[in-house]
């Protein structure tokens, strides 16, 4: 897959991690390295002529100061090409000690610029290169070469952020998965191909993670309505609008973008990868950087662009939120891949006249979804002609019967007999969040789960909470549905400082509400929004990490990680991180190693915790060597008395 390897090179750490990066994929798909280091003599000998007026009088002579103009310009274009063949030397160096074929190169320019000139002018299948340089500060995020060569190739690059050095579970594997993330676009698509492809050769987990925003026109419809006028208010109908995107487009989004995991999932079959998929909802790149935060992966795969990118954006909104935000190594696919089932659709398929009118009463930006849709779903059984009863049958499966009935897809009168008045129920899976109404599911139509998996929503119960939280009040949407919340959850809702969040909030919680038809908001789903990103922001370390804790003595609790979970180690009644018990082993075995393991765990007791960290194993082991020591200077005491 790999053939030739480019990395730029500093001397900073992120950028002999890149070398390490390079060297080791070389090994595992018999690349060739080039590596290469950008000096600016011109703009040395430019910075120099600039302070000429500064030199000495003597020198300021014509003919001095051509000559010190010739030595200048030697000295920098002879020191600059020594450090640059420096740099070189240590990834020849490193290459060779793998046995991994090396290039070198060096130009002078300046350095993002001709790098990016270097890329799109060579053969290179894969840039490797850090995501910060010799100018990285504590703030620093990532570095301008960085940036501006990403913007700028159409090559796949790795972007190095992660120093830490590879460390092997129990059962031999390398820790930390690749997770791609899955938009439909055909960049995304072959990002997971790519992946697919290091898991093997890596021995590494891969897992396809999708996400999907059905709260972000909600949050529009509630700006838009304070600022237009009651003609306008009038032509652009909340009321419909919003009930469309209710029955209509989020459940669609939902399952669409459950579709492309589903492709993503055939895609790995056929490379017999066993793949794990996750569907999410919210704002896309801040979903996905909780769950990287959580599960801690090795490498994050993003499309350089997205679904709704045209070809020639540089760079995707999300894929930059993430390359600047997100603590693990990132790849970013410029390849495209269109899964066979697509392919086959486009080339095999025929549109009859009026199934082609249908779905071109469907928006613009919609349109090339549902034709994706269609074209999978009759695909699957077999349809080489797409009529408007197709299209009908495809879409039905994604709009519920009333939105059909808008729409002019199937006859109001026979859909009439078929629908009954209900008491509203809801049923919530509990894998995806989907949300089921009157009627009990067999199966979730997004993610696939089966009945098991879905929990009928107790409204009574929701209704008599109301009252323990202080009786309820109603509030108006802006398309002027009336929904009640307990003061207690108005309260918690008011707590956000910033207005701009208070209001996103208050309309994410006002979605799932509508959504799941709810009969009043309480504080614990006001909670469910507001402390998962609070908590988060607050657990992170200066890299983007959670950090790892547990359960402190104030009785407040923060969730270990994924990979800081799969280090716990159980012992009685304590859990033992794995640096902690690996700090025990070194105390010598039997009777000192029993006390010291016993005064640890005593301070757990104390902390409150039953999570020993290295640090309470630290300060467990400092307790013990004072108490030595006290009884060590009783002993001397005793022996002198004597």
């Amino acid at each position: 897959m790999y053939k030739k390897i480019f990395v730029p090179v500093d001397n900073s750490e992120h950028s002999l991690s890149a070398v390490d990066m390079a060297v080791t994929l070389a090994g595992q798909f018999d690349s060739t390295v080039v590596a290469s280091h950008a000096y600016a003599a011109r703009m040395h000998d430019y910075r120099f002529k600039q302070m000429e007026y500064t030199l000495p009088e003597e020198y300021l002579i014509e003919e001095a100061m051509e000559k010190q103009r010739k030595i200048h310009d030697t000295l920098i274009t002879m020191g600059l090409e020594l450090i640059s063949d420096s740099y070189l030397v240590v990834a020849e160096e490193r290459c060779k000690a793998a046995g991994v074929p090396f290039e070198p190169k060096m130009y002078d320019g300046k350095n993002w610029k001709v790098i990016a000139e270097d890329i799109e002018e060579s053969d290179y299948d894969l840039v490797i290169m850090g995501a910060l340089g010799l100018g990285a500060v504590k703030d620093s995020t990532i570095g301008s070469v960085c940036e501006r060569v990403t913007r700028r190739v159409r090559t796949d690059t790795l972007v190095i952020k992660n120093l830490d050095p590879e460390t092997i579970s129990v059962d031999g594997k390398p820790e930390g998965n690749i997770v791609v993330g899955i938009d439909g676009s055909p960049e995304s698509f072959a990002g997971l191909r790519t992946a697919l492809a290091l898991g093997q050769k890596t021995g590494r987990q891969v897992e396809a993670v999708s996400v999907y925003d059905p709260y972000l026109h909600y949050a529009m419809f509630n700006s838009i309505v304070n600022v237009l006028t009651e003609k306008a208010s009038k032509v652009f109908r909340f009321k419909e609008q919003e009930q469309l995107h209710e029955e209509v487009i989020d459940t669609g989004l939902a399952k669409i973008y459950q579709s492309h995991l589903d492709i993503a999932r055939r895609i790995a079959d056929e490379a017999e990868v066993d793949l794990k998929i996750t569907l999410l909802d919210g704002k896309a790149f801040e979903k996905m950087l909780q769950y990287i935060r959580r599960e801690e992966p090795w490498l994050l795969v993003l499309g350089r662009i997205g679904v709704h990118s045209d070809e020639d954006m540089d760079i995707g909104s999300n894929t930059e939120n993430l390359l600047r935000q997100a603590p693990c190594n990132i790849l970013l696919s410029s390849k495209r891949y269109v899964p066979p089932v697509d392919v086959s659709a486009e080339e095999s398929m025929l549109w009859t006249e009026p199934a082609t009118r249908l779905l071109n009463t469907a928006p613009d930006f919609a349109r090339g979804i549902a034709r994706t849709t269609i074209h999978r779903w009759a695909m699957e059984r077999g349809h080489s002609v797409i009529t408007r009863k197709i299209v009908e049958q495809a879409m039905g499966n994604i709009l519920p019967r009333s939105s059909m009935i808008k729409m002019g897809i199937i006859a109001e009168d026979t859909a009439a007999k078929e629908i009954v008045n209900r008491d509203s129920v809801t049923w919530i899976c509990s894998q995806c969040g989907y949300s089921a109404r009157d009627f009990e599911p067999v199966r979730c139509a997004v993610c696939g789960s089966p009945a098991e998996a879905f929990q009928k929503l107790d409204k009574e119960a929701i209704v008599q909470l109301a009252k323990l939280e202080g009786g309820s009040q109603e509030q108006q949407t802006f398309d002027d549905v009336r929904l009640k919340w307990t003061k207690e959850a108005l309260k918690e809702l008011r707590s956000v400082p910033d207005g701009y969040q208070m209001r996103r909030a208050k309309a994410q919680i006002e979605k799932r509400a509508r959504v799941q038809r709810v009969p009043t908001i309480t504080l614990g789903m006001v909670r469910a929004v507001l402390t998962g990103n609070a908590e988060e922001l607050q657990n992170l370390t200066p890299g983007g990490h959670l950090k790892t804790v547990g359960e402190h003595a104030d009785g407040s609790r923060e969730v270990p990680t994924r990979k800081a979970a799969q280090d716990l180690i159980q012992d009685g009644e304590f859990l033992w991180a794995r640096n902690a018990r690996a700090r025990l082993t070194r105390v010598p075995e039997g009777f000192m190693r029993t006390r010291t393991k016993e005064r640890i765990e005593s301070v757990a007791r104390t902390s409150k915790t039953k999570l020993i960290t290295l640090a309470i194993t630290e300060q467990g082991i400092k307790e013990g060597i004072k108490l030595m020591e006290e009884m060590i200077q009783e002993q001397a005491k005793a022996d002198s008395d004597n």
